[in-house]
């Protein structure tokens, strides 16, 4: 039974990747809502029977009080069918179409709705660029994937287990209390419009509350996240009451955005309470008047008298079903923000796969400044021919990591082109771009997984082999055996810890080493490679990393510029422009920018300021 209901809807079924998602609550509810169409006719369909349902139960109620009037032989005779029919309705019926009802919102949507919306949101927020995470918090942007899902299949709950069940629950009532006497509904009418009155306050309150106190949360889990995340740095420093101030600073803002959410509660929960009390003594008082002057009977007031008193129950949970919905549309509201925002960099239309031939590149008048006026790079050209190895070197800011940016398209420029084999890569698959590109970066940081998994990476279709030959390349297999995590794994099995933190510098520079090396891609880019290695391993490693340059187009970027001296070509920037390009040799002799870098060395390399 369990397994029908929960298979009714598949989170994972294919849809259409939108760039530019809806960006109103109602839009977004409705993109994401389109495979559960059916399973929301049917919860709906379900609660309007429940609430008729019950009250048909208060009816029946009335009924009863009258039909004791008679003798019981005589209640047996004329009506014992019409009362075994009930019975069984009531012990049969009943429970199955609830159970039907709580089956489809438990088991259909909650679950299912939820995991959509999760899975949806990490592929839409996967596919920014580096640029737009680089805007944000990891933990705020984690935060919000995490709570949107769950506040959004509490607000579907909510529209069917309270907002549409109390909608025909109230209709219902008003049905009943007007075929008992039209006047009761005198009462009823007007404890309604001070109800949906308080409502209309209550809701216009709590959303923006629950957006600011939803939000307040988010930036407390970012703060925290940032302080875990370089807990060396905290730990260096010494700065824990630092830490502990910027995220006390949040907190606080949080108990502060709560409180005042809290508020609106109290309020609504003491002017309710008055409301209610309205509502019994006019309904039941009425009744009561009414009976006295002989117009209604004891069953109508017995089921006005359960009627309201149902009402009074059912109030507070309405209510607080309603702010639920409105706060929960506050925190969905507040998570849009994140994985709502359109994606800006994208493959062109019909984009095509990368045909690498040869592997040369081309710059094309490239510039780039990150929005702003200055930086980066300012129309740059060159042409580095296949199987070239050039070295990239330049102070600090002079546009050696925006070029390599720009060359991965973590970045578009702001004009000019960059082509590989004369495709402007502006029109090729940002995947299959990258899929032709090894990178080892200055920061090693690693997934947190297994040894194996970070080197399978690079690429998955390779076997166990092929991964201990990249290992024993990259001087990384000795130490990987020796490996043990805290669960007792072992050595290729053995996990690295977030972003690598259980292996030393040296130890994650050479598993992305690894990595690297089993992807084997025709262009290489080498960001400081070896900076995290000592000398006799930096040695052995030289070796390696001269066996991955071979037939492959080559950029390497160094601080120590005797890591690149053999390179066929350097290029020297400043500024964001080429201001120097040749061989070593040659640079040294121009008595240049290279050869003041050169000589302002010590031990190999560049002083303080003199780097990116």
């Amino acid at each position: 039974m369990f397994k029908i209901f929960e298979s009714l809807v598949d989170p994972y079924t294919d849809y259409a990747d939108d760039n530019t998602p809806p960006t109103t609550l109602w839009q977004f509810f409705f993109a994401y809502s389109q495979p559960f169409i059916r399973v929301f006719v049917l919860a709906a369909i379900m609660s309007i029977v429940v609430a008729a349902i019950e009250v048909g139960l208060i009816y029946y109620l009335g009924r009863t009080v009258d039909l004791l009037e008679k003798s019981p032989t005589k209640l047996w005779e004329d009506h014992g069918t019409e009362i075994i029919f009930v019975a069984l309705f009531v012990l049969f019926v009943r429970p199955f179409l609830q159970m039907l009802n709580v089956l489809l919102l438990n088991n259909s949507i909650l679950p299912n709705f939820g995991t959509l919306i999760r899975w949806r949101a990490h592929k839409h927020v996967l596919r920014q660029s580096v640029g737009w995470f680089e805007n944000d918090f990891a933990g705020r942007i984690a935060n919000r994937i995490m709570q949107t899902p769950p506040a959004a299949g509490e607000v579907v709950f909510q529209v069917f287990d309270a907002i549409s069940f109390s909608i025909a629950y109230l209709i219902g009532a008003a049905v009943l209390l007007s075929l008992a006497d039209p006047r009761l509904l005198l009462p009823m009418v007007i404890w309604f419009v001070l109800y949906a009155f308080l409502i209309a306050w209550t809701v216009k309150r709590v959303g923006p509350a629950s957006h600011a106190a939803s939000d307040a949360r988010s930036s407390v889990t970012g703060r925290v996240v940032d302080a875990y995340s370089n807990i060396h740095s905290v730990k260096m420093f010494a700065h824990h009451n630092l830490e502990l101030d910027y995220a006390k600073e949040a907190i606080d803002h949080t108990r502060d955005t709560f409180m005042a959410e809290m508020r609106l509660y109290t309020i609504m929960d003491v002017i309710l309470v008055a409301l209610n009390g309205f509502l019994i003594v006019g309904v039941v008082g009425w009744a009561v008047v009414l009976w006295a002057q002989g117009v209604a009977s004891v069953g109508v007031v017995a089921a006005a008298t359960a009627l309201t008193l149902r009402l009074n129950a059912m109030t507070g949970w309405i209510m607080w079903a309603l702010t639920t919905f409105f706060r929960q549309l506050g925190v969905v509201a507040e998570g849009m923000e994140t994985i709502a925002q359109p994606i800006k960099l994208v493959d062109v239309p019909n984009a095509k796969p990368l045909r690498l031939e040869k592997g040369s590149l081309t710059l094309h008048s490239l510039t780039h400044h990150y929005g702003r006026k200055s930086g980066g790079l300012n129309s740059i050209n060159s042409f580095i021919q296949s199987g070239e190895k050039v070295g990239l070197i330049g102070r600090s800011g002079a546009g050696k990591s925006t070029l390599v940016k720009l060359l991965l398209r973590f970045y578009d420029p702001d004009s000019g082109r960059i082509e590989i084999d004369g495709q402007d890569i502006a029109n090729v698959t940002q995947d299959s771009l990258r899929l032709n590109i090894g990178m080892v970066q200055q920061d090693s940081s690693l997934l947190h997984r297994s040894v194996r998994a970070n080197i399978l990476y690079g690429r998955p279709d390779a076997n166990e082999e092929d991964i201990i030959e990249a290992a024993k390349q990259a001087r990384a297999h000795d130490f990987i055996l020796d490996l043990v995590d805290p669960q007792g794994r072992t050595g290729y099995d053995a996990q690295v810890g977030e972003r690598g933190i259980k292996l030393s510098g040296g130890q994650r520079q050479r598993v992305t080493l690894a990595r690297v090396i089993l992807k084997n891609a025709p262009i290489l880019v080498l960001d400081e490679a070896t900076s995290a290695l000592d000398s006799e391993v930096e040695d052995a490693i030289q070796d390696t990393l001269y066996q991955m340059m071979e037939g492959k187009t080559v950029i390497a970027i160094a601080h120590r510029l005797s890591t690149i001296a053999a390179m066929d070509r350097i290029l020297v920037l400043d500024n964001g422009k080429i201001v120097e390009d040749g061989p070593h040799s040659a640079l040294l002799q121009n008595k240049g920018l290279y050869a003041e870098l050169w000589n302002r060395q010590s031990g190999g390399f560049l002083t303080t300021g003199a780097v990116e």
